[in-house]
């Protein structure tokens, strides 16, 4: 008895160990085992309140607000992610089609430029640029690709 209790001990402090070395990662059991890359990738991007992230990820329109107008036209509403962060996207319609379809509910699914701010952050450049200076994004809507 004493031997299998010394053995159960050692098997204890051994995962420990391997769990302190990094060795052995674990997640845990929560939503984050639904939540995909682009989220994950979000996430760290605001926590870190890093910018000039490029990303593709996919959401639920929570609002749509009314148009930028001040320079560049840009379509403007807030998804939220798997995760529950909520973004901003500022869709320029000077330069891409507006999603005249879009309402709260719809799943969009995006690719584009993250830059933090404190609310969640924005997601931008989710058209082709012209100037070829960004990668061109896109928005999907409803099976149609808008860029």
């Amino acid at each position: 008895m004493k031997k299998l209790a010394l053995v159960a001990t050692v098997l204890i402090a051994a995962t420990f160990g391997l769990l302190e070395s990094g060795l052995i990662v674990t997640r845990p059991a929560s939503r984050s085992d639904s939540v995909s890359a682009g989220d994950e990738t979000l996430a760290k991007a605001f926590a870190n309140r890093r910018s000039s992230v490029q990303v593709e990820d996919k959401g639920i329109v929570a609002a749509v607000l009314a148009d930028d107008n001040d320079g560049s036209r840009h379509q403007r509403f807030i998804i939220e992610l798997e995760s529950g962060q909520t973004l901003l996207i500022a869709h320029n319609i000077d330069l891409a089609d507006r999603i005249n379809a879009l309402k709260k509910g719809d799943r969009v699914e995006f690719y584009g430029e993250y830059e933090w701010n404190p609310r969640g952050g924005v997601i931008h450049w989710t058209y082709h640029d012209p100037a070829g200076g960004h990668l061109s994004g896109w928005i999907k809507h409803d099976g149609r690709i808008y860029h």
